[in-house]
């Protein structure tokens, strides 16, 4: 009990490193100038995919810290991603039971419906109050990015890392054995 409690705080530090590194390079001053296309949000696939393969390692206060101070640190409006973040991360983790027989399209097909949901309700609010944001079509193109760049980024952060689905109910935690 005391290994398994251990390696989740390791993971959920390691996460926090992780969000913190990604967060450092976004405010490097490394993009030249206007007209180039925007990067994938790097930071949410890893998120969902860590809520996909191993919910109990990114708790709703964790992701909701992390993605808060990544706001005021991006100059996003305070909240308004972090609140879409938690509401895409329940949907996945409550369809975790679903999820872990499903093949990879299937799974690649549900995060590609939650990162669409979320950017669109998220450009549909900043409309709603009159906030400025970039245009609609770079804002296209940057969830199609990130759509594409979940397999990277789900091997690399995920499987990598040795996360995987686990493959059945007396696997996750707290399980009675």
């Amino acid at each position: 009990m005391a290994d398994r409690i251990g390696g989740l705080w390791w993971y959920r530090a390691l996460f926090v490193l992780i969000a913190a590194f990604v967060v450092f390079l976004h405010l490097l001053p490394l993009h030249p100038g206007p007209g180039q296309l925007p990067g994938p949000d790097v930071l949410l696939l890893l998120v969902l995919s860590w809520t996909i393969m191993r919910p109990e390692l990114v708790p709703v206060l964790l992701v909701a810290a992390v993605f808060l101070v990544c706001d005021l640190l991006i100059m996003r409006p305070p909240g308004l991603w972090t609140a879409l973040t938690v509401l895409g991360c329940e949907f996945l983790r409550s369809r975790r039971i679903l999820l872990r027989n499903a093949s990879f399209p299937v799974e690649w097909l549900l995060v590609t419906g939650v990162v669409a949901g979320m950017t669109v309700a998220n450009a549909l609010i900043l409309s709603l109050f009159a906030v400025p944001q970039p245009a609609f079509g770079l804002t296209v193109i940057r969830m199609l990015f990130t759509i594409a760049v979940y397999p990277l980024v789900l091997v690399l952060a995920g499987r990598a890392l040795g996360l995987s689905k686990p493959k059945g109910e007396s696997e996750s935690l707290g399980a009675r054995r």
